[in-house]
């Protein structure tokens, strides 16, 4: 692996509540040219999933058409259930392609410099996160950044005192591509 040991390294991982699709992701460490491969293509291997043990063996995630697949659409019997790599990294940049569909209401992100802790009640995983699928009303939300920590729960990007995020932060032009709108890929990179 071309990525350095750290004391603090990141745990990346994606968070989502509903139909949301992530083409292969790549990362690279800080100031490199060599990409490596977050996912093979062909199934989970090197990822583990997290959930409140009621959602254990129910299956949100699948890999279709070279690409990472979670659907939960119509089951609402659910709490969070994350896709979490097995590897670490130092610094790094992670280039990501996603895909959300019109018909979700769910909220999706991906979580870095996180930890899952079990022995939080049903689990929890604290750290920041990018909204990569935020409700449809809220597109625009995509790429800022959340604290899920418990303690904080608040936007740090931008810093607000707690999850409420007025309209006046939208920027002036923002582009949310849904599946059937054109190629209906976004993408999204993390530094």
């Amino acid at each position: 692996s071309p990525m350095q040991p750290n004391p603090r390294p990141a745990l990346l991982a994606f968070i989502l509540l509903a139909n949301l699709s992530i083409a292969p992701a790549h990362c690279a460490p800080e100031g490199e040219s060599r990409w490596m491969p977050l996912f093979n293509g062909t199934n989970l291997a090197g990822w583990i999933v997290k959930c409140q043990a009621k959602d254990q063996g129910k299956v949100f995630w699948k890999v279709e058409d070279g690409t990472l697949l979670c659907d939960s659409m119509g089951r609402k019997d659910h709490n969070y259930v994350w896709l979490l790599t097995e590897k670490e990294f130092a610094d790094f940049k992670l280039k990501l392609k996603f895909q959300a569909f019109t018909n979700s209401p769910g909220n999706s992100g991906l979580q870095f410099r996180s930890r899952f802790d079990d022995t939080a009640s049903g689990g929890w995983l604290d750290g920041p996160q990018v909204d990569i699928h935020p409700p449809a009303s809220m597109s625009w939300r995509t790429g800022l950044i959340y604290d899920e920590t418990r303690e904080e729960r608040r936007w740090i990007s931008p810093s607000l005192k707690d999850s409420t995020m007025d309209p006046k932060f939208k920027p002036a032009r923002h582009v949310f591509k849904y599946a059937g709108d054109g190629d209906g890929w976004n993408d999204l990179t993390l530094i």
